[in-house]
């Protein structure tokens, strides 16, 4: 069975198959989002921090933290940021740069185990990033595109997760410590996205055995009601395999579809998260106080 482990210095959290779904909050990211951006570029982090704290009220078990902003200092951002978002919840983070300095700066101030997002199949970026994570313990994020681009054809995808597998290995990192991205596109552009994810998905998990993640949101990209989409896609590939993602868990429609996945899988026991999350306040009340719920 194979257990990602990542932690914070005082929570380790575990992804893994046949376990809860790892929810990462997304929302701390400027891209597409242009006050977040401004404001941390001018050296104020106060809705980092206040998204820092709504997502983890909101159950998610991990961060992403992204400076990415344009002709920015995003090494210099990004460890502050991570620095922050460190000092006001104790969640482990997934470090989220495309930058290799950044990583590093990012690392160098982080406390526990991180999860490195991200190291794509191209020969420049692995030899770049996979001796940062060997060298840090780290675990990685596996984006399955190389220097041909992102296939339409989930068996590409699927050599291209195989190959960093592999390569990472050659490294000193075990296949545990890689969570293979395979790559959501917009169902409203690819009518066939969806499939292709979870055939791809069941793929990593039993010819690979390795844990996955995803941007979730991607899939509803355009579309009316997407949290609707966004949620129903979870849940569907979790069934296929799916162990985490990175997603907004403040949208009850996409955090309540992925709970109640867990409950249907058998990962939520005894549902427990599912009751704690969706008691009824007045009756737990009654209940402790011995007494009966009047009707209307």
């Amino acid at each position: 069975m194979t257990d990602t482990v990542v932690s914070s210095a005082a929570r380790e959290v575990v992804i893994g198959f046949d376990r809860p779904f790892v929810m990462i909050g997304e929302r701390i990211n400027p891209t597409g989002r242009r006050l977040l951006a401004e404001e941390m570029r001018n050296g104020d982090f106060s809705r980092v921090e206040a998204d820092a704290l709504a997502q983890t009220a909101a159950g998610a078990h991990m961060l992403d933290v992204n400076a990415g902003i344009p002709l920015a200092d995003e090494p210099a951002l990004l460890a502050q940021a991570v620095k922050l978002v460190q000092s006001v919840t104790d969640v482990p983070l997934s470090i989220d740069s495309s930058i290799i300095e950044a990583l590093e700066a990012g690392i160098a101030v982080y406390e526990g185990k991180p999860l490195i997002n991200s190291v794509t199949g191209e020969e420049e970026v692995l030899e770049r990033v996979l001796p940062l994570v060997a060298r840090h313990s780290a675990a990685v994020v596996a984006i399955s595109n190389d220097e041909t681009g992102i296939s339409e054809d989930p068996d590409v995808r699927f050599e291209v997760a195989r190959k960093i597998v592999n390569r990472a290995a050659d490294h000193g990192i075990p296949a545990c410590d890689v969570v293979v991205d395979p790559l959501v596109m917009p169902i409203g552009a690819m009518g066939t996205a969806g499939r292709q994810v979870f055939r791809l998905v069941r793929r990593l998990r039993t010819e690979l055995g390795v844990n996955t993640t995803c941007g979730a949101s991607n899939v509803s990209f355009g579309l009316p009601a997407r949290h609707m989409i966004t949620g129903t896609f979870l849940s569907m590939a979790m069934g296929a395999g799916l162990t985490s993602a990175i997603m907004n868990p403040m949208h009850p429609e996409v955090k309540n579809a992925v709970m109640a996945a867990d409950v249907l899988a058998g990962n939520d026991r005894d549902c427990a998260a599912w009751i704690a999350e969706h008691r009824d306040p007045d009756t737990v009340g009654m209940r402790r106080r011995g007494g009966r719920r009047r009707s209307a």
